[in-house]
């Protein structure tokens, strides 16, 4: 049997997919990405960074929008802690703070 299916270029052990099954696989892969990454433009980071650091230096509160891949999440406080080296934030609002990576940061607004 090997040897009629390595004239038709198959080998014995090799898979076949169907089309559908490859397109729907490929959707579902990009599908994926799309939700499990966040990409933000270079000006958008440093926008992002500069509001960070004016909440550190001025104590303003900000709210921070993190990306989710269920859905963003909104979070209000001051920055009280920045460490460059593992790019993360402290935000704290009342008795209670948080560890922050600046890469799951959307957006910053002043309030």
């Amino acid at each position: 049997m090997s040897k009629k299916l390595e004239d038709r270029g198959l080998l014995e052990h090799s898979r076949m997919m169907l089309p559908e099954h490859k397109r729907r696989i490929s959707n579902e892969e990009l599908e994926t990405l799309r939700r499990g990454q966040l990409i933000l433009d270079a000006q958008k980071v440093e926008e992002i960074e500069c509001t960070l650091a004016l909440s550190l230096r001025t104590h303003v509160r900000v709210t921070v929008i993190l990306y989710d891949p269920s859905g963003n999440k909104l979070l209000n406080g001051f920055v009280t802690s920045i460490h460059t080296h593992s790019r993360e934030i402290k935000l704290q609002w009342a008795e209670e703070w948080k560890w922050i990576n600046v890469d799951d940061i959307v957006e910053v607004y002043i309030v």
